[in-house]
């Protein structure tokens, strides 16, 4: 364990320059005491580390000095060729870099590793794109992202379902959600919002730049985001009755919120039919969703709801019924 965390902190050093006590032990997870006990040890074992004191000190590596010792295992070795994936990477005008990369790594590899990560190649395929639907058009996206990385502001003409709109925006990161690219970008009053790229309708890199908000990580805002998006649309239940069939289906039409409705069904009763309770969006929504379970389900609650789809079905049989 202390020689993996010797050489994270080598490799610390060396990717990111001068670096504090505190900071290294953050990376860590050790104490700072530890820190300080590694870096004794790095000495005394030849590599050059030096100590700048002041308010802008910290440690670092002596200039020019570089390890070629990776400390990769086989698998980290070719997890590093999965994570790449092809179709984002030339998205954002990066394929042909990354398949620069991936060949450079491939040679600087022992032969072992190498073969290792020709294996990884061969046998997965990382493919981000949802099923049953086209990827959206993004002709912005290389500038977006050209923006993100200088960080630089943006002038963009953006298209909303209330109408179009005009934003100076502080672009923060760019996430792949489904085979959908979504920008992470502060805005003037503060926030930090979210907005499909496919729905720019131009943007402009302005000359100034602006500062990222403190303590922000692109990842952290995702998760809480999207938590939040799924806890403002299903604020609302459903009661359900599911067939044998409809239970296969729950989770394909419903995703998670049907996983979870199934984990707390009752017990099947004698023709396997169980009963649940499932999370849904507004009822207009809803409606639309819960057809898709054809016969395979009825709602048994709230009133309203079943109501509403009793009016629906009734409409569609009245629409069929009649002669073409």
């Amino acid at each position: 364990m202390r020689a993996d965390r010797l050489l994270s902190l080598l490799l610390l050093l060396q990717n990111r320059g001068r670096m504090t006590a505190p900071e290294l032990a953050a990376e860590l997870e050790v104490s700072v005491r530890t820190v300080y006990r590694d870096i004794d040890a790095l000495g005394a074992s030849g590599v050059p580390v030096l100590a700048d004191r002041g308010p802008a000190g910290g440690y670092r590596l002596a200039d020019g000095y570089r390890t070629r010792l990776t400390g990769l295992t086989d698998t980290q070795a070719g997890s590093l060729f999965l994570a790449g994936v092809p179709g984002p990477a030339q998205d954002l005008g990066l394929g042909a870099d990354l398949a620069a990369a991936q060949l450079k790594l491939q040679a600087a590899l022992p032969a072992p590793l190498a073969g290792r990560a020709r294996q990884i190649q061969d046998r997965f395929h990382l493919d981000a794109t949802a099923w049953f639907r086209d990827a959206d058009p993004v002709p912005h996206l290389a500038r977006i992202a050209q923006a993100v990385w200088d960080q630089r502001v943006l002038h963009a003409h953006y298209r909303r379902w209330r109408g179009e709109v005009r934003r100076e925006l502080h672009p923060l990161g760019l996430v792949l959600k489904s085979g959908i690219w979504y920008l992470v970008a502060g805005v003037d009053d503060g926030a930090v919002r979210t907005y499909r790229v496919a729905r720019f309708l131009a943007v402009d890199t302005a000359e100034e730049g602006f500062e990222r908000p403190a303590g922000f990580e692109l990842a952290t805002y995702w998760q809480e985001s999207t938590s939040r998006l799924d806890a403002a649309l299903h604020r609302q239940t459903a009661q359900l009755r599911l067939s044998p069939r409809g239970r296969q289906l729950l989770p394909m039409q419903f995703g998670a919120a049907g996983t979870r409705a199934l984990a707390d069904a009752g017990p099947p009763d004698a023709d396997g039919w169980v009963r649940l309770t499932l999370a849904v969006e507004s009822e207009a929504v809803a409606v639309g969703d819960l057809l898709r379970l054809g016969t395979e389900a009825e709602v048994l609650g709230p009133p309203e709801l079943r109501r509403a789809l009793a009016e629906t079905v009734t409409a569609l049989a009245g629409r069929y019924a009649r002669p073409m």
